[in-house]
């Protein structure tokens, strides 16, 4: 779910480092909000991310 219908921006994987430098992995979640969007007139509901929404990419409903 954590994926943006607009620019396709999804989740990152990386690495936990501890104090001892041991590393296991874990992830990174994009910041995916649920909003009301303008779709070619009509109000749809869509998961954007906070980047898109900040840049005007989409129009809210």
């Amino acid at each position: 779910m954590a994926k943006c219908d607009i620019c396709g921006k999804g989740v990152h994987f990386g690495n936990n480092v501890s104090h001892s430098h041991r590393r296991s992995n874990r992830i990174f979640n994009s910041n995916v909000r649920s909003v009301h969007c303008k779709v070619n007139g009509a109000s749809k509901r869509m998961h954007v991310c906070t980047r898109c929404l900040k840049s005007g990419a989409v129009e809210r409903a």
